[in-house]
């Protein structure tokens, strides 16, 4: 469903980054660019343990 979402907003950051006010916008870019993969790896962590301590327990 990300990838569906992301595909239909089509951003030109570079576009955006010269278009930008001052450069302190950048920072903001970077974070909202990374954040989506740190979140998909902060859940696919959870499921590792969660699976991990579920055979433990076995």
């Amino acid at each position: 469903m990300i990838l569906f979402l992301s595909l239909l907003q089509e951003v030109d950051i570079e576009k955006k980054l010269e278009e930008a006010p001052d450069a302190s916008y950048s920072i903001g870019v970077f974070i909202g660019t990374m954040l989506p993969f740190v979140i998909l790896v902060l859940i696919a962590y959870a499921i590792y343990r969660y699976n991990k301590n579920r055979i433990k327990q076995l």
